[in-house]
């Protein structure tokens, strides 16, 4: 099947780019005859949230195993923190923590006990494990849960405890797998909110995987959909968005006559004379606005009203992964 492959670059000239907090060039994976992963490449910048999108199957939580040491690829070579993936797999394992789908926290024990154990298993001096568990809770606002058994805390709280204990070993990388599965809006938002500190204070590389696509516009710097094994679409929320088609700009005039005028000057356009409004087609790109902008301007039109509509990631989601569609694989680079 034959797949288009776009790409946009740009920055300073001159300049030399950080390398990578995690890159991949051909990972592959199987299980007898079925291929999860198909050559999936990826360069991911320190500092950034990375969210990989992809429906159930597609080969996002085999892409973190890898990544984390858990599994080893069939083929492909990766670098994680520096470090050789398959070379020096322990160095990669201290420079991570990893957050999976469900809490892994001990039900039987309090919230601080959870963190002092997984102080002990990062082999940490006994006061320090101490101190890092005190600021661990007041962070996450678990100091009133502390000496709780983590079973009467509710799901919002356990993975707050569970992201937490990933923290103890102060990792560079943190691998969210799909880490808000199952809570409400409101224990997401929070969680939101601890990813975003995370980076934006501590300067945190986040790799996350969700199936929440409000989840991967609000966080990701940049986002990946895998489908069969493969990465068919990279770049920004907004230049994923772009790639769909149906974005316009919609133009509300006072009259029928102004409306009228208009519609001469846009030979794509859709007319509707009831709620007086007409419809380009636009890619969402500033040069398209301008130009629509400069045309009015040129024509002496004054809309009442400019709306720029683009695809939602929902749009982006189901077409670049629905079944029976043909994927047309774009990656955009800056």
């Amino acid at each position: 099947m034959a797949t288009t492959s776009t790409t946009v670059t740009g920055g300073p000239a001159g300049t030399t780019a950080a390398p990578p907090a995690i890159s991949a060039l051909g990972l592959r994976k199987s299980y007898g005859d079925k291929v999860v992963l198909d050559g999936v490449d990826l360069a991911i910048p320190e500092g950034s949230v990375f969210a990989l999108l992809g429906p159930n199957g597609a080969g996002k939580t085999t892409t973190v195993e890898i990544l984390s040491t858990l599994i080893a690829p069939d083929g492909g070579q990766a670098r994680v923190a520096g470090h050789d993936l398959a070379e020096r797999p322990g160095d990669v394992r201290s420079a991570i923590g990893v957050t999976g789908q469900f809490a892994a926290v001990d039900s039987l024990l309090t919230a601080e006990e959870n963190l002092l154990l997984m102080a002990d298993l990062r082999h940490l001096p006994r006061a320090e494990g101490r101190r890092r568990a005190a600021a661990l809770l007041e962070r996450f606002e678990l100091t009133e849960a502390a000496k709780k058994p983590v079973s009467t805390l509710s799901g919002g709280m356990r993975r707050k405890l569970d992201l937490a204990m990933t923290l103890v070993g102060d990792p560079r990388i943190i691998f969210l797998d799909e880490p808000t599965t199952g809570l409400d809006p409101r224990s997401r938002r929070t969680l939101w909110e601890i990813i975003r500190d995370l980076v934006d204070r501590d300067g945190v590389t986040i790799f996350l995987t969700t199936q929440y696509l409000e989840e991967a516009d609000q966080l990701a710097d940049r986002i990946a959909v895998l489908d069969r094994g493969r990465i068919v679409a990279e770049g920004t929320a907004d230049e994923l968005k772009r790639l769909i088609p149906g974005g316009h700009i919609r133009l509300s005039f006072a009259d029928e006559t102004r409306l009228d005028a208009a519609a001469r000057h846009f030979g794509t356009a859709a007319r509707d004379a009831e709620e007086l409004t007409l419809r380009i087609p636009s890619d969402g790109g500033i040069p398209t606005l301008r130009a629509v902008l400069d045309v009015l301007d040129s024509a002496g039109l004054h809309p009442e009203s400019l709306t720029l509509h683009t695809p939602d990631l929902d749009d982006v989601f189901l077409t670049l992964t629905g079944t029976g569609t043909p994927n047309t694989s774009v990656e955009m680079t800056r």
